[in-house]
């Protein structure tokens, strides 16, 4: 994988695990323009996991075009963060254990009632598996004060 900006592995690798915001999927719509999919994620190994719902428009366009784009980026400054291309696979075998796994990262122990209605079809889930090809990160840190 080809790998660009300022943090080694082992930063990508802490930023991933303690950053909670979504991670935005560009995917090639139908029409041929890029369509944009904004997914809670899990970062395991060389893989970032995403889960949804099997009628969802991004498996649609993933099953189409397994060839994607990718970011994962701070909402406040200092900004920093990691984009990306990448290849998808869908796995249907993991989709809810990936939910789970979500659920937990995402919400803990709150928000019980949007945790219960997200479980309800579990079983029918399907998990998204982005296998970075290219990998750029970068860091404003040094350029910006955080926000108190």
């Amino acid at each position: 994988m080809k790998r660009q900006g300022p943090w080694s592995t082992s930063q990508i690798d802490a930023f991933l695990g303690e950053t909670r915001v979504p991670v935005r999927i560009a995917c090639n719509g139908p029409t041929g323009h890029p369509m944009l999919a904004s997914l809670w994620y899990l970062h395991e190994g060389d893989r970032i996991w995403c889960a949804t719902r099997p009628g969802a428009r991004v498996i649609e366009w993933l099953r189409a075009d397994a060839r994607c784009g990718f970011e994962i980026s701070t909402e406040s400054p200092p900004y920093r963060g990691i984009r990306g291309t990448a290849e998808a696979s869908l796995h249907t075998d993991r989709g809810e254990e990936i939910l789970r796994a979500l659920l937990q990262r995402y919400l803990g122990d709150s928000n019980r009632s949007l945790a219960e209605r997200l479980l309800a079809d579990a079983d029918r889930e399907v998990a998204i598996a982005l296998r970075p090809r290219a990998l750029f990160s970068w860091d404003f840190g040094h350029r910006m004060e955080p926000v108190p």
